[in-house]
């Protein structure tokens, strides 16, 4: 008799044993199942995020392109309106850089070359070929264009650099909730181990997770 009760006994625990392996093989299988799919889905996150690093190398590369990649667009002409006011600074102080030296070659030159000046300088440097020792004023103004250029290129490269920074701070704020959707809700509520009745304070802004602020 005991041994017949030992042996359904066993066989009990046993039973028992497999459906409980059963179980957990079951909840290992989902548990996968369900890894798997979060890092799918995960995976598919990231590639649809915004990329701030993409922003900063296209703008680095060409002004504007990495505001454009930000879709704002309306930024663009800001960019290169800041960027370009320099550029045509350069250009401008360029060209009479070059003709004032070439004016100060001919005055500097022994004797000075003031030979057809007319049709070889800008009209606006003829006064320095009629006035006699005029050539230190012209070399002055000479100077001044020599440094102005020096200043536009200084701008340009601080214009871009800002166009980088834009695009790369705008880039990393382009996956923040900036919504103005601010709500507050005021409910009430038993505290948690006691009986005593309290107040839940939620607080929306936008989309991002509610916060709760508890008090009796």
């Amino acid at each position: 008799m005991m041994r017949a009760l030992l042996t359904i006994l066993f066989f009990q625990l046993l039973t028992v044993i497999v459906c409980a392996q059963t179980k957990d093989t079951s909840v290992i299988e989902i548990s996968s199942i369900d890894n798997v799919s979060a890092k799918k889905a995960f995976s598919d996150s990231l590639k649809s995020t915004h990329s701030p690093r993409k922003a900063t190398i296209r703008s680095l590369i060409i002004p504007g392109w990495g505001q454009a990649y930000n879709k704002k667009y309306w930024r663009i002409p800001i960019v290169y309106t800041a960027i370009g006011i320099p550029i045509g600074t350069f250009i401008y102080n360029k060209k009479w850089y070059k003709e004032t030296s070439k004016a100060a070659e001919m005055l500097g030159s022994t004797p000075p070359d003031t030979i057809n000046y007319k049709n070889r300088v800008d009209e606006k440097l003829y006064y320095f070929f009629q006035t006699p020792g005029s050539l230190p004023s012209l070399l002055n103004y000479r100077n001044e264009f020599r440094k102005n250029m020096d200043y536009s290129i200084l701008f340009v490269l601080v214009f871009w650099g800002l166009n980088v920074v834009d695009a790369t701070v705008d880039g990393h704020l382009k996956d923040f909730d900036v919504s103005d959707n601010l709500s507050m809700h005021v409910k009430p509520i038993i505290l948690s181990g006691s009986t005593t009745a309290g107040l839940s304070v939620v607080f929306t802004i936008g989309s991002k997770p509610a916060k709760n602020m508890n008090s009796r």
